[in-house]
């Protein structure tokens, strides 16, 4: 009898995620590749299938931790987040929300803000100095903010303190003392999975940075995935926790995930990925190199339209260049 009555209550839930899902034709706004053949599907990485929005939403619900990985610009990304934020939240789900974009440090901000403002995600960007942060426009994140707000669920700061980055910085993983390295849980990463970490923050600038600063920058990289995960792990303890992040954060073998199995180990994590599609990617394999790895190194990957077809060191050049001359 009690297996009849939680399969009735499953096949109930299942009916529930899937009205939740249904929100009719996506528009894109990104205007890159619209019609790519692989625009709009998700793929699910182990099974080697697309699957439908239906389902990645229900096996979401079901998922303690669910990390949400976009790039930073894109606003499809955020669009999908809140999307699936939303329907988790009408299926009954009541996850923290966090988001790497904001540092412990802005705790106190936050808590003050919403003392005030409780249902107010507007103005929560001008309170933690979101404009001076380096940080996309608020307005890409506000819904996501928005859609915590309404579902009365906590926003939480997950990344590394600014205090701590500069330790890790000045004097690499040892800088953040015995007391937050136990916290977090920390050790090294193996020498392999460093090697990975340097060779990727090395392209990703362009061979622009020296060795030196490569090899703090992957301390500050693991440290920071560290940091997200415990702060998951402390604010999810009622329902669970949703994480905003880079894509490179929430990837399956070196990133939030790995944390987070260390903090929750009976706890079932999912990772999704938002990619942008590329003219000369028509197998969701072909995305796999993009992230320096045999296979995608996600649970799910999104497609979606790309922002821009700018070339990303031609972009750091031109960055540089303004910071120095100041033009």
């Amino acid at each position: 009898m009690r297996s009849r009555t939680w399969g009735v209550l499953l096949a109930a839930l299942v009916l529930v995620v899937a009205g939740c899902a249904k929100g009719g034709k996506i528009e894109w706004e990104s205007p890159v590749e619209k019609t790519h053949p692989l625009v709009g599907r998700i793929w699910d990485v182990k099974a080697g299938a697309f699957i439908s929005e239906d389902t990645l939403v229900a096996r979401l619900v079901a998922t303690r931790f669910v990390l949400l990985g976009e790039r930073h610009d894109n606003p499809d990304h955020h669009a999908l987040q809140t999307k699936l934020l939303r329907a988790m939240f009408e299926a009954g789900r009541r996850t923290a929300v966090g988001f790497e974009m904001l540092a412990t440090d802005d705790t106190p901000a936050i808590v003050r803000y919403l003392a005030r403002s409780p249902k107010d995600a507007a103005g929560l960007g001008d309170a933690v100095n979101w404009s001076r942060s380096g940080w996309p426009e608020w307005r890409f994140y506000q819904p996501i903010a928005q859609a915590a707000l309404d579902a009365n669920v906590p926003i939480v700061a997950t990344n590394l303190s600014k205090a701590a980055t500069d330790a890790v910085r000045r004097n690499g993983l040892p800088g953040l003392g015995p007391t937050l390295t136990t916290q977090l849980r920390l050790g090294e990463p193996a020498p392999d999975m460093r090697l990975a970490m340097t060779r990727e923050l090395r392209e990703s600038h362009c061979g622009q940075m020296p060795d030196n600063a490569i090899d703090r920058m992957a301390d500050i990289q693991w440290a920071r995935d560290a940091r997200m995960a415990a702060s998951l792990a402390r604010g999810g303890q009622r329902d669970g926790a949703v994480l905003i992040a880079g894509a490179g954060h929430v990837r399956r073998d070196r990133g939030v995930p790995l944390h987070v199995a260390r903090q929750a180990p009976d706890a079932t994590i999912a990772s999704v990925a938002f990619v942008e599609v590329d003219a000369a990617g028509q197998k969701p394999a072909d995305y796999a190199a993009k992230f320096g790895a045999d296979a995608l190194p996600f649970d799910y990957v999104w497609f979606t339209p790309k922002v821009d077809e700018a070339d990303p060191c031609e972009k750091l050049k031109k960055a540089t260049e303004t910071e120095t001359t100041g033009k």
